[in-house]
C-alpha cells in the first residue's frame, strides 16, 4: 500500500469515513424542522458547516493527542499523521485548532441569528472535541467517549439544527437525535472494539476495554437495534414514510454480521465504513420522510 503524501496525506488524516456522523444529525434536524414547516435552508447549510468543521477538527485533535501520548504507535486501523511520524505534531495541532475555530466562527453566525445562549453550547462542544483525547486527563481514556458522541453528535447536533431553524424542538427531532446518536456511538464502539488489544497495552481505558470483547460486541448490536426500532415507532406514531430510514439496514446488518462473527483487528475496519454508511442512509431516509410529512 502506497503511503499518501502532500494534500492526500492531510485528507487521509481528516478521516473522511467519519463524516457521515457529522452530516447525519444535520439532515435529521433539518427534516424535523421541515416536518413543522419551519426549515430554513441557509441555516441548515451553516449548521452543516459547523458539524463538518468540528468533526474534522476533532479527528485532527485525536490524531495529535494520541500520537504524542504514543497510543497510536502500533495501531491496526488506518494511517495516523503523528503516530506514523509523517507529520510534525505541531502542524496537526494547528490543523485541529483551525477547523475547531472555523466551526466556532460559523456557530457564532447561527447564534447571532438564533439565540446568543447557543454560544455556550458551542464552547462546550469545542471543549469536548479537544478533551476527548487531549489534555492531562482525557475523558476518552476514562470510558466516556461514547457518552460524548451520543450527546454532541446525536442530541446536541440534531436538536440544535432543528432549533436554529424552527425556534423550538419537536418530538420527531428528539427521537431522531436518539436514533442518530445511537448509530454515531456504534461507529466509535466498533473502532474501540478493534483497538482493545493496543488500547489495553498503552493504558487507554475506553468503554470497550472496560466492558471486554464479548460485551462490547453486544453493545454494538444493541445500538443498531435501538436506532431501527425507533423507525417502527415513527412509522406508527408520526408518518409511515419513516420506513424510508430502513435503507440504512443492509449495511448495518452486514456490519453486525462481522461483529457477531468474532471478527477482529483488520477484519473490523470495514465495519466502521458500513456503520457510517448505515448512519448516513438512515438519516437521508428519515429526513426525506419528515420533509414529506404525514400522509393522513
Amino acid at each position: 500500500m502506497t503511503t499518501p503524501t502532500g494534500l492526500n496525506l492531510w485528507i487521509e488524516g481528516a478521516r473522511l469515513r467519519t463524516l457521515p456522523a457529522a452530516i447525519a444529525p444535520v439532515a435529521v434536524g433539518t427534516g424535523a424542522a421541515a416536518f413543522d414547516d419551519g426549515a430554513v435552508w441557509w441555516k441548515a447549510l451553516l449548521a452543516l458547516g459547523v458539524s463538518l468543521a468540528l468533526q474534522i477538527g476533532v479527528n485532527y485533535a485525536n490524531d495529535y493527542s494520541d500520537g504524542v501520548k504514543g497510543t497510536d504507535a502500533n495501531r491496526v486501523g488506518p494511517l495516523r499523521l503523528v503516530g506514523s511520524g509523517l507529520v510534525a505534531p505541531k502542524k496537526v495541532k494547528a490543523a485541529a485548532f483551525a477547523f475547531l475555530g472555523l466551526g466556532g466562527l460559523l456557530g457564532l453566525v447561527l447564534a447571532a441569528t438564533s439565540g446568543w445562549w447557543l454560544i455556550a453550547v458551542g464552547v462546550l462542544a469545542i471543549l469536548a472535541a479537544w478533551g476527548y483525547t487531549g489534555g492531562s486527563n482525557p475523558y476518552g481514556y476514562r470510558a466516556l467517549g461514547e457518552v460524548s458522541v451520543f450527546l454532541f453528535f446525536g442530541i446536541v447536533a440534531v436538536l440544535g439544527t432543528t432549533y436554529v431553524q424552527l425556534g423550538s424542538v419537536n418530538g420527531v427531532s428528539v427521537a431522531g437525535a436518539i436514533g442518530v446518536g445511537a448509530l454515531a456511538c456504534a461507529i466509535l464502539v466498533a473502532n474501540n472494539l478493534r483497538d482493545i488489544p493496543t488500547d489495553t497495552e498503552t493504558g487507554k481505558r475506553t468503554l470497550a476495554v472496560v466492558l471486554g470483547d464479548a460485551r462490547t460486541r453486544w453493545l454494538y448490536v444493541l445500538l443498531l437495534v435501538l436506532a431501527f426500532v425507533l423507525v417502527v415507532a415513527w412509522c406508527v406514531t408520526q408518518t409511515p414514510w419513516a420506513l424510508l430510514a430502513l435503507i440504512g439496514l443492509p449495511p448495518a446488518l452486514r456490519a453486525a454480521k462481522v461483529v457477531r462473527s468474532e471478527g477482529a483487528g483488520p477484519a473490523l475496519i470495514p465495519v466502521l465504513k458500513d456503520t457510517g454508511i448505515a448512519e448516513l442512509l438512515y438519516a437521508i431516509g428519515l429526513s426525506v420522510a419528515l420533509v414529506i410529512g404525514p400522509w393522513w
